[in-house]
């Protein structure tokens, strides 16, 4: 499938929070084959993240770092390296975020709603808000991913649901304080995809069969979605073919949240 492009790609790279998971690395993928370069994040699967790095060409084209998201000064440190190794920042994507355990409210121990929204809502912002000033300066683009819940809530989904409707308004503040400065932000709502998260979900027995088929039974497209697809809608967002396109959500969900 031809990838989305854009020119600011030539000098500087894209910067993926999470490039190490099931997301990142189809995100990754597809903006390299734009011709952009590539810096992920990972933190507990360096195996991976390396292994895309190969992938993607290697030294020049791509790189790893080690990064805990809810640390302000390691995200700030991300940045400058980016900097340095790659002569700019042009493209930001949160694409990270904790396990999500499936619970209902009434069963969901404040503990656990404070530490899993905590981890994914500062990580977030972390990444997103010391990526300005490099994205000020190529007048760039930033995307994070959030989910189809903001808008249709599924049971037993407040602990991602509640955070990516924070990571909206962030979102949303980004590109109204700096579209001044050229910078798009956007979000893409992810559904139910065979990627990513889905596989330890099943595992964990959070997902199951029935749970699958309701799903499907409630998507206007009656499937799963893709990495893949998911990948090509923040392509798209963060290329040139979007470049009047700023503060939206875009819901990648087979038509989970009409």
């Amino acid at each position: 499938m031809t990838a989305f492009a854009a020119q600011r790609y030539q000098s500087g790279a894209a910067a993926i929070a999470g490039g190490s998971g099931g997301l990142g690395r189809a995100i990754a993928r597809v903006l390299a084959d734009a011709g952009a370069r590539i810096a992920v994040t990972w933190n507990r699967n360096r195996a991976a993240a390396e292994e895309l790095v190969g992938e993607l060409g290697g030294a020049g084209r791509a790189a790893a770092f080690e990064v805990d998201l809810r640390e302000p000064d390691a995200v700030a440190a991300f940045h400058d390296a980016v900097q340095t190794t790659f002569g700019g920042l042009h493209t930001a994507v949160y694409a990270a975020g904790p396990y999500i355990d499936m619970r209902y409210i009434s069963s969901l121990e404040p503990s656990l709603f404070e530490r899993t929204v905590g981890t994914d809502l500062f990580g977030a912002y972390n990444f997103l808000h010391h990526a300005l000033p490099g994205l000020r300066a190529t007048r760039g683009a930033a995307i994070c991913l959030g989910t189809p819940a903001i808008r249709r809530y599924a049971k037993k989904d407040v602990l991602s649901s509640a955070p990516k409707a924070a990571l909206e308004s962030v979102v949303r503040g980004i590109a109204s304080e700096e579209g001044r400065h050229g910078i798009r932000a956007n979000m893409v709502a992810v559904g139910l995809i065979d990627d990513g998260m889905f596989h330890e979900l099943m595992a964990r027995g959070d997902f199951d069969e029935g749970f699958i088929e309701a799903t499907k039974r409630a998507v206007a497209l009656g499937r799963m979605g893709k990495a893949s697809e998911i990948a090509q809608a923040v392509a798209f967002l963060a290329s040139d073919a979007a470049s009047y396109i700023t503060g939206q959500t875009l819901m990648v969900d087979g038509g989970y949240a009409l």
